[in-house]
């Protein structure tokens, strides 16, 4: 699969999908804001695309999680968001405090959260994490 930061109009093309201004405004968006919901997309698309709709927004996060462009994560309590880093077994840190999400990698070995105790029979393809807890701004915070 082509870098999506390197050339993301072949990283289109090769996916199947039409390349659009609108959908290569949306992968600048998600490349300079990970983790961002599809309002916060729409919102950053619209100041370089003032025409874009909201559906076309919403219609290109759709089209690019169908094609494993991006990766579409569902942090409780928050609206689903959406990152351009797919194809590896990382998981997340979501503060409780202010919502802000990071990236974390496995701790250990390749993709060690492949190997629960017991699988019941499943062929394990990937797993979620999400570490939850305070940021360290609002830790800071909290302790003021």
């Amino acid at each position: 699969m082509t870098d999506l930061a390197a050339d993301p109009a072949v990283a289109l093309r090769d996916a199947g999908l039409r390349v659009t201004e609108s959908r290569l405004a949306v992968l600048t968006a998600l490349a300079a804001h990970p983790h961002s919901s599809a309002d916060a997309v729409f919102a950053e698309v619209g100041g370089a695309l003032p025409k874009a709709s909201r559906q076309s927004v919403y219609n290109a996060l759709n089209d690019f999680a169908d094609a494993a462009l991006v990766r579409r994560i569902e942090p409780a309590g928050q609206p689903m968001l959406f990152e351009l880093r797919v194809d590896d077994n990382h998981h997340h840190l979501v503060c409780t405090g202010c919502g802000l999400v990071q990236d974390v990698d496995c701790a250990v070995g390749a993709a060690p959260c492949l190997h629960p105790a017991d699988d019941h029979g499943f062929r394990i393809a990937s797993a979620e994490v999400t570490y939850w807890g305070l940021c360290g701004a609002c830790a800071a915070e909290a302790a003021a």
